[in-house]
């Protein structure tokens, strides 16, 4: 929900009312108690007068027994509204349980050479910080494994996207993020966002993303780390 309050428009303020009551139907006096003195929306003279345009304005009807319930066109609007915030909640337990899923993967008891290579380059706590990051947010852009160089662009903070360059044969890892630029390049360590990448290549290509980190690693004070 958008927690602004549209004070300035009626048929919005009753929406936004009823998305927080969340009742079919309610008494006028429930009604007027909830948004005086639950929600604290209105002053009680005011409460009243808001209700009475609602009501006036058919945004509100009153139902034979007298009770008061959204109208029609509202409550269409509030069933897509709820199930929007549905389809959202479950992108975002899906998203958590691939991202607690990809965690769980890098510390297993039974680690593999990638995560025993990748590992070798990160400080404690990048890995976690990778695993946040969507997996669409990154873009590989050009990728050739005989020539042994990779392209990426990769969403971060600023309006425009990161850039990661790899070049084996050059040895060379090129990336403008301020982490990797300020911190991680003179360390020979890589930032959240060069985790991210090889943990997408490793699904992809994990032959290749192994090949890759073992060349890093081996010798890697003959490599540049710039940006």
């Amino acid at each position: 929900m958008k927690f602004t309050i549209p004070r300035d428009n009626l048929s919005e303020m009753v929406l936004y009312i009823w998305k927080i009551i969340e009742y079919p139907q309610i008494s006028l006096d429930e009604l007027y108690y909830k948004i005086s003195f639950d929600l604290f929306l209105y002053p009680p003279n005011e409460t009243k007068k808001v209700i009475e345009s609602a009501i006036k304005a058919n945004y509100l009807i009153k139902t034979p027994d007298n009770n008061i319930k959204l109208s029609n066109n509202l409550e269409k609007q509030l069933k897509t509204w709820n199930l929007n915030q549905k389809d959202t909640i479950i992108r975002k337990i899906q998203q958590l349980q691939k991202q607690n899923q990809e965690r769980t993967e890098f510390i297993e008891e039974n680690k593999n050479q990638f995560n025993i290579l990748l590992k070798a380059l990160l400080d404690k706590g990048t890995i976690n910080r990778a695993a946040g990051i969507s997996d669409s947010d990154l873009k590989i852009t050009e990728f050739s494994p005989q020539k042994g160089t990779l392209k990426a662009t990769i969403k971060g903070s600023k309006e425009f996207p990161y850039d990661i360059e790899i070049d084996l044969n050059q040895k060379m890892i090129k990336h403008n993020c301020h982490d990797f630029e300020t911190k991680r390049a003179q360390n020979y360590k890589f930032c959240k966002h060069l985790a991210k990448l090889f943990l997408i290549l490793r699904k992809s290509d994990e032959g290749w993303a192994n090949q890759a980190l073992e060349k890093i690693t081996t010798n890697i004070e003959e490599w540049t780390f710039t940006t």
